[in-house]
Formats: C-alpha cells, sequence, structure tokens
C-alpha cells in the first residue's frame, strides 16, 4: 500500500512538472509561430566579433534571408591584429554600448529582424525582446538574465578569470598561452587541444571586463512574464561556462502562456556551438524552426 502511495504521488508530481513545462516543448500541438520577417541579425559574444557568424550568414542568404553581422562597439577588424593591438578604450566599454549600437542599427531596417546571439549575444538578444525590437530570437549558449547563477566549480573558476574585481578595468586580452589554455577549458572544451588553439587563432578577440561584469548588474535583468515573441534557447550538454542548467533555468522563467519558448540541447557540444565542427546541423535546426 506504502509503495502504491508513492508511486501515485511521484505520477502527481511528474504531471504537474509536464503541465507547468508544456509551453517550453517542441509539441506539435504548439501554438503557430507565424514568423514573417525576412530579416536576420546575428549577435555576436564575448571575446568574439563578427567573423564568427561568416557561414551562418551565407548559409542565411541561400535560404533568403537579408542577414547583418553587425560588430559590438570595439570588436571591428581581424581577430588577430586585434589581439596585437586591442582598440583605445576597448576596456570602458559597457553592456549598454552593446544595447545602443544594436537598437540603432535594428531601428534603420525596414522591418523587425529575427536575432540570432550566441553567449553575452543571446543575453543581449533577450534584452532588444523586452524591449519590442525583434520578431524572434534564437539564444545559443546564452548569458542568463540576472538572477540566475549556479555554484558549479567549473563555472566559477570559467567565469572568475574574465570578470575578477581583482583585474580593474583592465582588459582581458588572450593574446598568450594562459588564455589559449583558459579558451580551450571554458569555451570548446570537447574539442582537442589542436582543434581549440586553430578556433583560437581565428575568432578570439580582447574584451572589456565591464561588459560580462553586467550579468550581475540591473541592466541584465529582465521581464520575463510578459508577453514575447517566439524564443528558441539551443545549448551543448558540455557547456562549462554557460552550462545548461542555467539555460534551463532562463527557460523556466519564461512565464506567458501563450507566449513560445522552445528548446534545443545537443550532446558533446560546448559553449562554441555555433563556430566549431558541427555547426552546420546547428544552423540547419534553426532555420527549420523559424519556416515551421
Amino acid at each position: 500500500m506504502k509503495i502504491q502511495k508513492t508511486l501515485l504521488v511521484i505520477a502527481l508530481l511528474l504531471m504537474n512538472s509536464a503541465t507547468l513545462f508544456s509551453h517550453h516543448s517542441n509539441d506539435k500541438d504548439m501554438k503557430e509561430k507565424q514568423i514573417k520577417s525576412k530579416t536576420v541579425v546575428f549577435i555576436h559574444g564575448l571575446f568574439m566579433n563578427d567573423q564568427t557568424w561568416n557561414e551562418w550568414k551565407t548559409l542565411f542568404e541561400k535560404e533568403g534571408y537579408t542577414c547583418y553581422t553587425p560588430a559590438n562597439p570595439k570588436h571591428e577588424g581581424n581577430p588577430a591584429s586585434l589581439r596585437q593591438n586591442p582598440p583605445e578604450g576597448l576596456e570602458n566599454v559597457q553592456f549598454q554600448d552593446w544595447i545602443t549600437n544594436l537598437e540603432t542599427l535594428i531601428d534603420s531596417l525596414p522591418e523587425k529582424p529575427i536575432l540570432v546571439g550566441h553567449s553575452f549575444g543571446g543575453l543581449t538578444a533577450q534584452k532588444l525582446v523586452e524591449a519590442g525590437k525583434a520578431e524572434a530570437a534564437i539564444l545559443i549558449s546564452s548569458v542568463p538574465p540576472k538572477g540566475n547563477i549556479t555554484f558549479k566549480l567549473s563555472f566559477l573558476k570559467a567565469n572568475n578569470k574574465v570578470i575578477s574585481r581583482s583585474k580593474g578595468n583592465t582588459i582581458f586580452n588572450p593574446s598568450d598561452q594562459e588564455y589559449k589554455d583558459w579558451f580551450h577549458y571554458a569555451i570548446t572544451n570537447t574539442l582537442s587541444k589542436e582543434k581549440s588553439d586553430e578556433l583560437f587563432e581565428q575568432y578570439a578577440v580582447p574584451e572589456s571586463r565591464q561588459t560580462p561584469r553586467a550579468s550581475l548588474q540591473k541592466i541584465a535583468k529582465i521581464d520575463t512574464k510578459k508577453p514575447h515573441v517566439p524564443l528558441l534557447f539551443i545549448g551543448g550538454l558540455d557547456d562549462v561556462i554557460v552550462p545548461n542548467v542555467l539555460i534551463r533555468k532562463t527557460i523556466k522563467k519564461y512565464k506567458d502562456k501563450d507566449s513560445i519558448v522552445d528548446h534545443k540541447f545537443y550532446e558533446g557540444k560546448d559553449h562554441f556551438i555555433c563556430g566549431a565542427p558541427g555547426w552546420e546541423e546547428v544552423a540547419q535546426y534553426s532555420l527549420n524552426w523559424l519556416s515551421n
């Protein structure tokens, strides 16, 4: 009898859990998205620039989208050159500068765009969605809004090197072997060191420490209870710097029952899911989601 009661309680809990999470699934009965925009704005993350989206841009343009890949302030140029000669004033770039830069672009477009953001670009996209600047958003390995945190040691280790207050307002410049090792640990941990170093040379740029610190500040708060455009969260189950537990917490915070929040997690993928080998699968899934 006790066993039967225990099973009944578990079943009820599972039913309640399924009900609470139902509008976050990829269920066929989900409300139709009706995404009409054919304009896409790609938003790069920290330690990267617009170069990370070159192949995505080509793929999306083949499918009839008009694509924009803006560099965030002080991120313009060749990554290797930026590492050797960091732009003057980079250390003063704030999260608000990213937002303002993108709002200026979006307001100049003939229609509200679809936003595709990676990492801190994902958090930026969420802020722009909240401000009514998007038709839909795809959030890849997205930094969570203020209030979502985990105390996993690997997460703390990966982030502390970047946001530590002991570093002041210096530039985080991944120009030496120490930062190549950090890149492999925090960004490309599922890849070989050789492949990680190759991607580092191709994409890594110096970064303002003030920008990522904003994730702990009021500016990174988002009203997740208000109605919003369709959102797709994508993550790698082996992500260290933004572990999937944080992405799942973010998903659950979006409460409006009439708004769409979908998700897709990939086994064996790390934080750089949109630029490492196999990016095509992620990009194609994104395209399918937009058209279905």
